[in-house]
């Protein structure tokens, strides 16, 4: 039974992810009423199989907040219109906040600068990019979209300077995940304000990824948790 227990929140995670990611790139009511169901229980699903793996550390409690802000944004994102945005950038800031919280709580003490490249390029190049393509549409999302992406590349950096003394598997998975969530949001990004014409076989790749990303940084902070002594 214990097993069962163990088994079944990361299977019901999956299972929400592939049929929520396989929605998102079909058009109609009847995907859209699939959706309302299955994008609220991504985060639920994730945060049932990693609280059992939580510590009470710094690690442990912000990979949770961060989980539980992400359902604010999975939600507003449901909507439709510049408010249902605007929410959900406003959430997915506050989960990428508690993400460098927590990867910061266990940072190397003395960090490979050169790690920092890529997260560097990346906020030098779609963070003006982005916010100029979306004050295309409306000024008002210039600022917002900037701040976005700049809480974006801190979250990706912080991923990339973890302690040594952290499990390598560990500190890979959640490398990964960060850099999904990264090719999560810039895809968004340019689906929402580069491209003319929407490809709905992009907003499936949006999903696919984000949740792909969540769960190995979910994994990997559950790994640290079991290794502690």
């Amino acid at each position: 039974m214990s097993r069962l227990r163990s088994i079944l929140p990361p299977a019901a995670y999956v299972g929400l992810a592939v049929v929520d990611s396989v929605a998102a790139g079909r058009r109609g009511p009847a995907a859209q009423r699939l959706r309302w169901i299955t994008k609220p229980l991504l985060m639920p699903a994730l945060a049932a199989a990693t609280v059992p793996a939580v510590d009470g550390t710094v690690l442990s409690r912000g990979t949770v907040a961060a989980q539980a802000f992400s359902w604010g944004g999975d939600v507003a994102l449901l909507g439709s219109g510049e408010r249902a945005f605007l929410g959900g950038v406003g959430s997915f800031f506050g989960a990428h906040v508690a993400y460098v919280a927590a990867f910061l709580s266990v940072h190397d003490p003395a960090p490979d600068l050169a790690r920092l490249r890529l997260p560097l390029g990346l906020w030098l190049t779609a963070a003006p990019v982005m916010a100029v393509a979306a004050g295309r549409d409306d000024p008002a999302l210039r600022a917002p979209v900037a701040a976005y992406a700049t809480i974006l590349s801190a979250m990706f950096a912080s991923s990339r300077v973890l302690s040594p003394s952290l499990p390598a598997g560990a500190r890979r998975s959640v490398r990964a995940g960060t850099a999904l969530f990264v090719v999560s949001d810039v895809v968004l990004a340019t689906q929402r304000f580069l491209l003319r014409e929407p490809r709905p076989e992009l907003d499936s790749f949006v999903m696919a990824t984000y949740t792909a990303g969540q769960g190995l940084i979910a994994a990997g902070v559950a790994e640290v948790a079991r290794t502690r002594p």
